[in-house]
């Protein structure tokens, strides 16, 4: 019996893949890639951008002006979608296909699916050494595109056009699978793409991708429960897991009908609504006065869907009672039983519901929720004063949050951000109230990713008002898809604070006692002192923009700028050293054993003593 067969090029038989693969949200059918990124090069422009030509009215092509700024809006759009559909990125070889790299390391570090398709050498490798090759003199397999294995969930070259055919097959499972999920690289050498073959017609058949929601295991389910009911002092740490899972409501119903409070990690932030009586707001190095109190003297730490990184555990000094314990609920195996964690390996959703049928009528103590509530006073109370409005020359990040979040509300809007001081101080002090309202990329924490995320995360949620906040250092890194933004008439608005450096970095700087050096412009070798015109520069892209000389013409220009039809610039300078002091912990962060200069010396002894305080298992 002959199968079917359908001649096409590699190229096209991707796209036409990618094409038939769907996904059902709210019991619609909707491709589950919404389209390619792409800027073509020698290593691409024949093959790929032929194959995305032939359907560019089925398949969205957009074309970006960096290629690690469009990585970073396909990998926004993921994060905005929950994980529920994604995006494909091409490039061509060497620089094109480098300038992936960091976006890569986004991607796998925050366990978001994106499908790269860099262009690479020859397989053939008659024209050797190509245009933009690297050579290894030891290894003729060598490519630059070897650079994404680290920072790949699955990587394969295609060198022959029926290795596309087990490799597709790999590429969703990872894509789509909860545990494995983060980014694949297909390097496509770039005369195997233009190569025809008869590729079986069954491999373009329409596939729906449904969710994989993994079942607790009994012995494990049980322990946790009997460690549950022992517990005195409970608390949750709701990680980005719950929202990826859509168990936001799971959450809330455990929380409620066993009255333990609830705290997020960055991730997490928005897995439950942070003006609920029950919700502790952060927890960690940049967490709320409320989370780090009950964290302090926790005896059992729900961990659900987080991998407790550093700035969530602070540094794993946070927890004090001896006697602690995590039941790590998590899908994947790895994350369940970090720190000694007990697990409870299954999907946040399903396990949170069969979690709180095996409870029963449990509930936590009185005490244990009467406490989260006088802790939330008091946080609240310093939230407050922090966020008030102000007359300062140089307003702190907080007035200027504060500002946003009158002007704008909570409730319609998505606050995107991801590095510097920012993030500590909107994990702070932003309360968003519905799932998905904070969008802040902080497990690679990369400077650069806030513009091209807003552009990402407008695409996926096009109803919301997406406000970018960066500052001026992370602008400069990478601004160019505000241009795109404009071009594709999807509206973002972008509140650029300026405090003329590397203000979070300069005051780590000076709390591990060293010197103001290199991090603010003035503390920087120059002969000439930077007077960079933010506004003219937005205005070259395309964009509406303006400087707000104080936080009333802040909230103003917030205010009026609402209704912009493209993409809106809002700049205000800012102080480079004042943050919140209220809530926060310790971070490791090693200080010199010895030095010259004597602010290290108390630095030292004051790191010493916060390292007595680390919990030693992993």
């Amino acid at each position: 019996m002959t199968s079917k067969t359908i001649r096409l090029t590699v190229a096209q038989a991707l796209v036409r893949f990618m094409m038939a693969q769907k996904t059902v949200i709210d019991g619609e059918v909707l491709p589950i890639f919404a389209g390619c990124w792409a800027i073509f090069g020698h290593g691409n422009v024949a093959g790929m951008g032929e194959a995305l030509h032939g359907v560019k009215d089925e398949f969205p092509t957009y074309r970006a002006h960096n290629e690690q700024g469009m990585a970073h809006a396909a990998i926004a759009f993921a994060k905005a979608s929950f994980r529920r559909r994604f995006m494909a990125c091409t490039t061509s070889i060497g620089p094109g296909a480098l300038n992936l790299i960091t976006a890569a390391g986004v991607a796998h570090v925050n366990r978001l699916p994106v499908l790269f398709l860099p262009g690479d050498v020859f397989a053939n490798r008659l024209p050797d050494p190509v245009l933009q090759q690297v050579e290894d003199f030891g290894d003729g397999t060598v490519s630059a595109s070897d650079c994404f294995r680290p920072v790949s969930k699955y990587f394969d070259r295609i060198q022959r056009p029926e290795q596309l055919i087990p490799a597709l097959g790999r590429a969703m499972q990872v894509l789509t699978d909860p545990v494995d999920c983060g980014p694949v690289t297909l390097s496509l050498c770039q005369d195997v793409q233009a190569e025809a073959y008869d590729f079986p017609a069954a491999l373009f058949a329409e596939k729906v991708w449904n969710t994989r929601r993994p079942r607790p295991d009994e012995d494990e389910l049980a322990h946790a429960v009997s460690l549950i009911r022992a517990a005195k002092k409970p608390m949750i740490i709701a990680g980005g897991g719950v929202l990826y899972s859509e168990a936001t409501r799971e959450l809330l119903s455990f929380a409620e009908t066993h009255g333990v409070p609830v705290a997020v990690t960055q991730a997490g932030k928005s897995a439950i609504d942070e003006t609920h009586d029950l919700a502790l707001g952060a927890v960690g190095v940049t967490g709320t006065s409320a989370a780090n109190a009950l964290a302090a003297d926790a005896d059992l730490v729900l961990a659900v869907g987080t991998r407790l990184q550093d700035f969530t555990t602070g540094s794993w000094a946070l927890f004090r009672a001896e006697e602690l314990a995590i039941v790590g609920l998590n899908v994947a195996p790895y994350d369940a039983v970090k720190h000694g964690g007990v697990p409870l390996v299954a999907d946040a959703k399903v396990g949170l519901k069969l979690l709180s049928e095996a409870l029963g009528d449990w509930k936590a103590e009185g005490a244990q929720a009467q406490r989260a509530h006088d802790e939330r006073v008091r946080w609240f109370e310093a939230a407050g004063k922090a966020l008030a409005a102000t007359n300062a020359e140089l307003p702190s990040d907080a007035q200027v949050i504060g500002a946003v979040a009158r002007a704008r509300g909570t409730a319609d809007t998505i606050v995107v951000c991801a590095a510097g001081g920012l993030p500590g101080e909107l994990e702070k002090l932003w309360a968003p109230t519905a799932p998905g309202g904070y969008h802040m990329e902080y497990g690679f924490s990369c400077m650069g990713y806030e513009i091209a995320g807003g552009l990402g995360t407008k695409m996926a949620r096009p109803d919301k008002d997406v406000i970018v906040m960066v500052g001026d250092g992370s602008y400069m890194m990478l601004n160019s898809e505000l241009a795109t933004s404009v071009m594709l008439g999807q509206k973002i608005t972008v509140v650029l604070l300026d405090n003329r450096g590397y203000g979070c970095i300069n005051r780590l700087q000076m709390e591990c006692g060293g010197a103001n050096f290199n991090n603010l412009l003035e503390d920087c070798r120059q002969e000439v002192v930077p007077e960079i015109d933010f506004v003219a520069h937005a205005r070259a892209m395309g964009a509406v923009a303006e400087k707000a000389g104080s936080i009333a013409e802040l909230e103003a220009a917030l205010e009026r700028t609402r209704g912009n039809d493209r993409s809106t610039v809002i700049l205000i300078d800012t102080h480079p050293l004042i943050t919140t002091e209220a809530g926060g912990h310790w971070w490791d962060v090693a200080v010199p054993e010895v030095s010259t200069r004597a602010e290290i010396g108390p630095a030292r002894a004051k790191y010493e003593a916060n390292r007595a305080f680390q919990r030693a298992l992993n």
